[in-house]
């Protein structure tokens, strides 16, 4: 099986789906010829022309409108937001347009349109090239959320995504593009060619979403993740020698229940961690759903390990990002809770 980077991956699932289906056209800032910033559609204008995979104006309201617009006629668009951050232009389509013709014609038209952006913080890229706004997407209603944190189920998530009748917003941890990052900033990071979930299948596969993956089994806290944070929760488990376990949740919406429920139900406890900001963070919804569906399994009171309510900051980038010794605290105190 072919070792890849995550990058690798998302572009071998573009290219697999391009393949598959005419219809699949690929489009954002810099996407064709210079193959995105991070080169993750490096090579797909060359191999399916430019009519297929092409360079967008610097708009992103023009670029999600537009791709609205051809998914509503039968093109399955997969488009670029070049960083998460630059997506609020765009975000009326998202919520007003994308997320909303299903409904309003009764079943008649769908969006089979997925946006991917490059999310989260830990590359030094400041308040306006660092921000995680997967909470806003899930709060809308008529779109999936997908955070992928490894290249293995960044393809299968990608393909699944573009193969979905509905908008997908598609969130990748830029953080992890060339390898799992545990939050030692100061240390070497291992290549997803040393890693498990590097080992990636060159053809066709999709992993479903809405289900979740149990990273790590374990018997004495149940560690909610996503993302960056995967890698995060088990450094932090590790140099605690607490017994957590940890559910790579993969997609925010939909949300695996079941998965969630039965690991807190045999913890008791419950520990959430995600780089976004704390207020209204992707978390709180998460806590409620564990106190309302498993309150009296609960041992002690949820805790969140999250970014503070303040703009990412640069010169204190490893402050602000939840590490190893912050979780590991968070999971040292659920543990003392009686």
């Amino acid at each position: 099986m072919a070792r890849m980077t995550m990058i690798q991956s998302i572009r071998s699932a573009m290219d697999v789906a391009m393949g598959r289906d005419e219809n699949v056209v690929v489009f954002g800032e810099d996407v064709g010829f210079f193959g995105g910033v991070f080169r993750c559609t490096q090579g797909l204008q060359e191999k399916y022309g430019s009519q297929r995979c092409f360079d967008a104006p610097i708009s992103e309201t023009g670029i999600i409108g537009a791709a609205v617009g051809m998914a509503v006629y039968g093109i399955r668009p997969c488009v670029e937001i070049q960083f998460a951050d630059y997506v609020y232009p765009g975000f009326d389509q998202i919520a007003s347009e994308a997320a909303r013709i299903r409904y309003r014609s009764n079943n008649d038209f769908t969006v089979p349109m997925v946006v991917r952006m490059p999310t989260g913080g830990g590359i030094f890229g400041g308040q306006t090239h660092s921000q995680s706004p997967e909470a806003l997407f899930a709060h809308i209603s008529g779109i999936k959320t997908v955070i992928p944190s490894n290249p293995y189920d960044a393809k299968g998530l990608l393909i699944a995504s573009i193969e979905d009748e509905d908008p997908v917003m598609f969130l990748e941890p830029k953080r992890l593009y060339n390898g799992p990052f545990d939050g030692h900033h100061d240390r070497p990071v291992t290549p997803w060619s040393k890693h498990e979930l590097g080992e990636v299948p060159e053809d066709h596969y999709t992993v479903p979403l809405g289900k979740a993956a149990v990273r790590r089994e374990g018997a004495d806290v149940t560690m909610l993740v996503y993302g960056t944070m995967v890698y995060v929760a088990e450094a932090a488990a590790e140099e605690t020698g607490i017994d957590a376990e940890i559910i790579d949740l993969r997609t925010l919406l939909p949300l695996d229940m079941e998965t969630i429920e039965e690991s807190v139900k045999k913890t008791g406890r419950c520990v959430i961690v995600h780089e976004a900001t704390r207020t209204c963070g992707y978390g709180a919804e998460l806590a409620a759903i564990v106190a309302e569906n498993c309150f009296y399994h609960l041992e002690a009171p949820v805790i969140r390990v999250t970014g503070y309510d303040t703009p990412y900051p640069h010169a204190h980038e490893w402050d602000y990002f939840p590490g190893p010794k912050r979780v590991g605290d968070a999971l040292k105190k659920v543990m003392e809770a009686a």
